[in-house]
């Protein structure tokens, strides 16, 4: 295949993500955030290209107890390696402006691709690490119990919540990744349809950034695992998903519970911020694996209900569904907003 030069649009992409990655070598690169009753203000462990920060001296504190290595940013070769890698990619980007050859902005995008292949394996393979290799006379032992943090995302870890996510650094990275797709798929799709023009070329990438933007921000609830999760509120295992509910934070955190009376007293006590949530939702009655939103559902309450923790308040998707079960059983429509509200 013909080895093109690259568009203006192209070289400009290929530029910005170089210097993107220039940043990445002046800002954090990941955090592991951890939330227990204990620590309300939360601990956070910070990545940066080159070393570890944030609360490392109270975490490696935790650690010691659970039988957990310590953290020392000399004991990881990454943090040696990590700078002159990016360091490498940033100017990788800025040569190729230069080459200004689509098989070598293609070069780019595989090697680049690559790398973050490898470096989330590696950091799967550290957390793994951490989590499973566990000092047996450490002063607090679980059986079968492992401490391994998420790779990305939330995980419960005892009574600890961990929260993984990139940083601004990783952001960025990610960020480049993404706009180097948008390059190559632009410089290929120029090249194989001649109907391509500036103005089909422009919603081709924003199209493609759209989707990817959208897979990455879409967070809901998920499936309550009966026997397996516990209620965020009154630590019990649910056994019973008709009454349950789960709030959706902001960042992609999610808290379940086994009663809606739970959640409503879940926020009425400020465990978290309210303005940091995204999203509530309850189980529907008749169909333990519908999710409605808290602020759309119709609420039943009747003690014949009979609820895990006594909230006894039935959640239906419409007026029809709520007057049926009205027919069946003594009780009253509710309001969600009077059930977090003191």
């Amino acid at each position: 295949m013909t080895d093109h030069k690259l568009t203006i649009l192209t070289k400009a992409i290929t530029f910005l993500c170089g210097i993107g990655l220039i940043v990445v070598l002046f800002v954090p690169l990941w955090q592991i955030e951890l939330e227990a009753p204990q620590y309300p203000e939360g601990l956070v462990l910070i990545m940066h290209p080159h070393k570890l920060a944030g609360n490392v001296d109270i975490i490696n504190g935790l650690n010691h107890y659970i039988g957990m290595k310590t953290l020392h940013t000399e004991d990881f070769i990454e943090f040696t390696l990590l700078p002159y890698i990016i360091s490498f990619f940033a100017a990788f980007c800025i040569a190729v402006v230069f080459i200004n050859r689509k098989k070598w902005l293609l070069t780019l995008f595989i090697s680049f691709c690559v790398f973050g292949v490898v470096a989330m394996s590696d950091f799967y393979r550290w957390n793994y690490n951490y989590g499973h290799d566990l000092d047996p006379s450490a002063a607090i032992q679980v059986p079968g119990m492992s401490y391994q943090p998420p790779l990305i995302g939330y995980k419960q870890l005892l009574n600890f919540g961990a929260y993984s996510i990139p940083h601004i650094g990783g952001w960025i990275f990610i960020g480049a990744g993404l706009l180097l797709l948008v390059a190559v798929f632009m410089e290929y799709r120029k090249r194989s349809s001649p109907l391509s023009s500036g103005g089909n070329r422009a919603a081709s990438t924003a199209a493609l950034m759209l989707s990817f933007l959208l897979a990455s921000c879409s967070t809901g609830p998920e499936p309550i695992k009966l026997g397996a999760d516990a209620c965020s509120f009154c630590k019990m295992s649910i056994a019973d998903n008709k009454f349950g509910a789960e709030i959706v934070t902001k960042k992609g955190k999610i808290y379940k519970f086994d009663d809606i009376h739970c959640l409503a007293e879940f926020q009425k006590s400020k465990a978290i911020d309210n303005a940091g949530i995204k999203q509530t939702y309850l189980v529907g009655f008749n169909d333990p694996h519908d999710f409605i939103e808290a602020p759309k559902a119709f609420l039943f309450k009747s003690d014949e209900l009979r609820s895990p923790m006594g909230g006894n308040i039935a959640a239906f998707p419409d007026l029809k569904s709520l007057d049926d079960a009205a027919q069946k059983m003594k009780g009253e429509k509710v309001e969600w907003s009077s059930l977090t509200t003191d």
